[in-house]
């Protein structure tokens, strides 16, 4: 039931379990990124951690696999907009949902990393803290919800390169802060999020 990164393949072994993850939730600029996915119960890679303990180069092998191999999978995308109008957490949550609703195959039960969460559609689910460094499907679902941010923020980068988010992901680096102090937003970022360096001082 283990493998050698010690994740556990399932809670319940007579359920379809879902395992859902975001990532982008500290970024002052871009989407927040969630994703669900549901893996056969038997499911095993030596690479699959939680995916901020993984290399880029790690995850971006894993990812196809995960598509492959996977019963059902689903990325969804909420907009800095939409973040700024409901809060980080609550787009955190919609996005999972809307991902989960996404899924070709409906599960029976939902694995939610962290803890917090919101009843939806009547699904049964638990919150489990630091859950993609425990659980397969969760772990998996961060590794698609990492790359497919990833990847769309080095489009994004494209469009603003002044701001270098192709290295920093819309994180809040030396580099990115020093970017808005000298051409300001832009659409894509979140208003809401406020960096103390940013601040403007009384003295």
């Amino acid at each position: 039931m283990r493998n050698e990164t010690h994740l556990l393949n399932f809670l319940h072994s007579d359920l379809v379990e879902a395992g859902c993850d975001e990532a982008g939730r500290g970024p002052l600029a871009g989407p927040v990124f969630a994703a669900a996915v549901i893996l056969p119960k038997d499911f095993h890679h030596p690479l699959l951690n939680d995916s901020k303990k993984m290399t880029e180069k790690a995850r971006e092998l894993l990812r196809p696999i995960i598509e492959r191999e996977a019963i059902a999978w689903a990325v969804e995308e909420v907009s800095a907009e939409e973040i700024d109008t409901i809060n980080i957490l609550n787009a955190s949550i919609a996005g999972m949902q809307r991902a989960v609703r996404k899924l070709s195959v409906k599960p029976e039960f939902l694995l939610i990393d962290g803890n917090r969460f919101k009843p939806f559609d009547d699904y049964r689910y638990q919150c489990i803290v630091k859950g993609d460094a425990k659980f397969t499907s969760i772990a998996a679902a961060s590794v698609l919800a990492k790359t497919y941010r990833d990847e769309y923020m080095r489009k994004l980068a494209q469009e603003h390169p002044q701001y270098g988010w192709e290295r920093n992901m819309g994180y809040p680096t030396k580099e990115h802060i020093e970017a808005i102090r000298q051409h300001g937003y832009t659409p894509e970022h979140r208003k809401s999020f406020h960096v103390k360096e940013l601040e403007p001082t009384l003295f």
